[in-house]
């Protein structure tokens, strides 16, 4: 592997890796010396890059630096044009917009060839959804609650139409073929819950966060998801 593009490697696996990896890994990855791997960090760090770290500890790439899609093979292409058209068509306004925004980014940093592969993708996300059921309470309301952590109090009506007043704690929303879904915790259950943004009549912030970290409750949430998949 030419250095140049080694270099560009071993940026986009830093890029990767959420905790410190070892120059011995980082080295196994490449195919190359850990003595190589430790001029290439120091030519990293000399041009600039927030490479932080150390031998025998670990290094890890500090937020601030963007690589441009320009290392992006066709088949990586293909994926985030096929995401994004597929954000486009299923989410909401926000996320609709802003996936046609970065796709429109991306495609103006490619070369030629990948920008004429993301305008004619060999993969396609299909007709238009047909949409989802209207809301009564905006989408927004949920996703500016799931960043503050903030608590909700929300009136609800089950499949059977009965109405129920609960605090939730939302962690996130889904996009499913046919509704969205808000996935939270309601202390009301003491446990994670599902609910039909659609059938929320309201909602209203009680002016509480909930405790913990919204990551941690993430985790738990797909704990327990994976387990009732493997039931």
């Amino acid at each position: 592997m030419a250095r140049t593009s080694r270099l560009l490697s071993l940026l986009q696996i830093l890029r990767g890796k959420r905790r410190p990896v070892t120059a011995a890994a980082l080295a196994q990855e490449l195919a190359v010396s850990e003595r190589t791997l430790y001029r290439d960090i120091a030519e990293l760090v000399a041009q600039g890059a927030p490479i932080q770290g150390e031998a025998g500890i670990g290094y890890i790439l500090r937020p601030g630096l963007f690589l441009p899609p320009l290392m992006l093979s066709e088949d990586e292409t293909e994926a985030i044009v096929l995401g994004l058209r597929y954000v486009e068509q299923r989410g909401d306004d926000t996320l609709g917009r802003s996936a046609r925004e970065a796709l429109a980014k991306i495609e103006a940093v490619l070369p030629p060839a990948a920008q004429e592969i993301a305008r004619n993708p060999v993969a396609l996300p299909g007709p238009s959804h047909k949409g989802f059921p209207d809301n009564r309470v905006a989408i927004e309301v949920f996703r500016s609650a799931i960043r503050a952590q903030a608590k909700l109090r929300i009136d609800y009506g089950d499949l059977n139409g009965q109405a129920t007043t609960r605090v939730i704690w939302p962690i996130a929303i889904g996009f499913m073929n046919e509704a969205r879904m808000l996935a939270a915790w309601c202390e009301l259950r003491e446990d994670f819950r599902h609910f039909r943004t659609d059938r929320i009549a309201a909602a209203s912030e009680i002016g509480e966060r909930y405790p913990g970290r919204r990551s941690q409750l993430v985790k738990s949430w797909r704990a327990v998801m994976d387990e009732i998949a493997r039931r």
